[in-house]
This record gives structure tokens, sequence and C-alpha cells, in this order.
């Protein structure tokens, strides 16, 4: 599993790929590859066309052996298979913040399970307000952060797929 995820491309095609319930066309699939390592939209030509190369040669064909994706040589074109979802649990992705999501939700629940502690023992500041405040305010937060997060990822799946 990480061989397949130590390379970006591979990380990219698996991510564009499990994020359409059709297959994606090799042409958009190395567009969408190419847009992200340049940061340019659209891309370079010559990028686009290396990205084309690696993924048609080396990285889906490597991705279809692991039984990731299904790869179609002569339609050139790529789709996920339910495996696809599973190597989503090795691909955490990371928020605005700079840590992945996991830790930055873990974060959150922590300092608002101190801070419940904390005002129900009655510490300084954090006693000014009662524990189910706290708790409240934690919730809100990782609600409010939750929905950051899908509103995000759609929106990033949408300009990168032009969705």
């Amino acid at each position: 599993m990480y061989h397949l995820l130590s390379n970006q491309r591979r990380r990219e095609a698996i991510e564009c790929v499990r994020s359409r319930a059709e297959a994606v066309a090799v042409r958009e699939l190395s567009e969408v590859i190419a847009a992200a390592e340049t940061g340019e939209s659209p891309p370079p030509r010559d990028v686009r066309e290396s990205v084309y190369a690696s993924l048609h040669q080396t990285h889906l064909p490597k991705l279809d052996d692991a039984g990731v994706v299904v790869y179609d040589r002569d339609a050139k074109v790529v789709r996920a298979r339910d495996r696809a979802r599973l190597v989503g649990r090795y691909m955490d992705v990371v928020c605005p913040v700079g840590v992945t999501w996991g830790e930055y939700y873990r974060g959150i629940c922590v300092l608002g399970l101190c801070a419940v502690v904390g005002a129900d023992v009655g510490l300084p500041v954090v006693g000014a307000l009662e524990p189910l405040a706290w708790a409240t305010i934690t919730l809100a937060a990782v609600a409010a952060s939750t929905a950051y997060q899908l509103y995000a990822d759609r929106t990033l799946h949408g300009l990168l797929l032009g969705g």
C-alpha cells in the first residue's frame, strides 16, 4: 500500500477517480494532475504530456495491477474499484492549519474536554462559563469545521474536475 502511495501522481490519480462515479479519461486526469503540480490552469503543455505519459505507462498500470482502479488501455479511461475507498484511509488530507484533519478534530475535542473539566472544577478563566457551555462551544466548533471541510473538499473537486 505504501509503495502505491509513495508517488504524488498516483495519489492524485486515486483521489481524482475516487471522487467520480463514472470513468475518467486519462487525458482529463493528466490535466487535473498537471494543474495541481504547476498551480496553473490550464497547465503548460509539456507538463500535461509528461503527466499523461507517466500515467499511461507506469502509474495507472500499477494501480490496476493492485486492484485499486480499472484501467482500459485501449479506451484510455480509468475508474475506481471498491478497493480505492480503502486506500483513502492511508491518504489523510492536511487542513489549512498544517495538520491532518484527524489531528485537528482530536485537538478540538481534547481542548474542549479540558475546558469542560476545568469549568467543572472551577479553574480561573474557564470556570467563568458552565461546563455545558464549553461542551456546546466544542460541538459547534466540530460542526463548523466539518461543514467547512465538506464544502472545501467539494469546491476543490469541482474546480479541479470542472464540475
